[in-house]
């Protein structure tokens, strides 16, 4: 008997198991699947060089939107990259998705920068404490000095409550981040691990605490495991460069995210923003 043509989209079926585990935390190897493909435990700087040219069984691991949450402790991020590391093989590929650390970074930093100014602002022309006046002829050497103004003392602050002007918040009506603690005003998180901020975005996550993800502190931790970075781009330069590949270009058409025949984009500025606060990355495995 002749079989019929399959009319419409071809149907590919994947084989696929799922185990809830804290990939972070604990070794992935006593899992069945993973073990029989293989992983290799001697990845890493504590293995004294023995999984240099050693590895796994797979070809590529991906952590997309959930990377980030290892970097709550240097002893989670190491965790996370033995467990990918020691899964891939030679020439293997490690590829993500996370929240980019150059925004987090600019943001911060931009927020201090405001900050600052609006302090000086306060006081005199030079940003001291001292009265202002409108010229060198207004001021009396016999007349006294304006008395200072009493500083409003701050209200009492309930337990746990964390002062307003520590906090570093942004976003649109799409997301929003908040660091509720204090942050570095130049914008670098030294050390790169513990740096927590809330995270909104509109029907998807619901004000999560996440971490901060350093990216050259990433890259050169992700080293220390044989992952050499091969590529990292932010989603907006990733639209620009690929929208018009022959196979994503009439995906995004298809997901209502521009018109047809490369019409022009169908998403507002504000999901653009939204979009354009993660970057996409893959390392090798050598």
């Amino acid at each position: 008997m002749k079989r019929k043509p399959y009319r419409g989209r071809p149907q590919h079926v994947f084989h696929a198991e799922f185990f809830a585990k804290d990939g972070y935390g604990e070794w992935l190897g006593d899992i069945p699947i993973i073990r029989d493909v293989g992983i290799d435990p001697s990845v890493g700087p504590d293995s004294g060089g023995a999984g240099r040219f050693g590895g796994g069984g797979f070809d590529v691991v991906t952590m997309m939107f959930c990377m980030h949450y290892a970097f709550e402790s240097e002893q989670k991020a190491r965790g996370m990259l033995r467990n990918v590391a020691g899964s891939l093989k030679k020439g293997g590929r490690f590829i993500g998705v996370i929240p980019n650390s150059d925004i987090l970074s600019a943001k911060v930093e931009e927020f201090h920068k405001k900050h600052g100014k609006g302090k000086a602002s306060e006081g005199g022309a030079d940003g001291s404490d001292s009265p202002t006046y409108a010229s060198d002829d207004d001021w009396d050497p016999e007349k006294p000095a304006e008395e200072p103004k009493e500083e409003a003392q701050p209200a009492e602050k309930e337990e746990g409550e964390l002062p307003k002007d520590e906090s570093v918040e942004w976003g649109n009506s799409i997301y929003r981040v908040k660091f509720p603690g204090k942050t570095p005003a130049d914008g670098v998180f030294r050390p790169p691990f513990g740096w927590k901020y809330f995270y909104f975005l509109e029907e998807a996550v619901e004000s999560v605490p996440e971490y901060v993800v350093p990216w050259e502190a990433f890259r050169a931790l992700a080293e220390d495991y044989n992952l050499e970075l091969q590529y990292r781009k932010p989603f907006n330069e990733i639209w620009d460069e690929e929208n018009g590949d022959p196979t994503l270009g009439p995906l995004s058409e298809r997901m209502g995210v521009r018109g047809r025949d490369r019409g022009p984009l169908l998403i507002r500025d504000e999901e653009m923003e939204a979009a354009s606060f993660y970057h996409a990355f893959c390392f090798y495995k050598v």
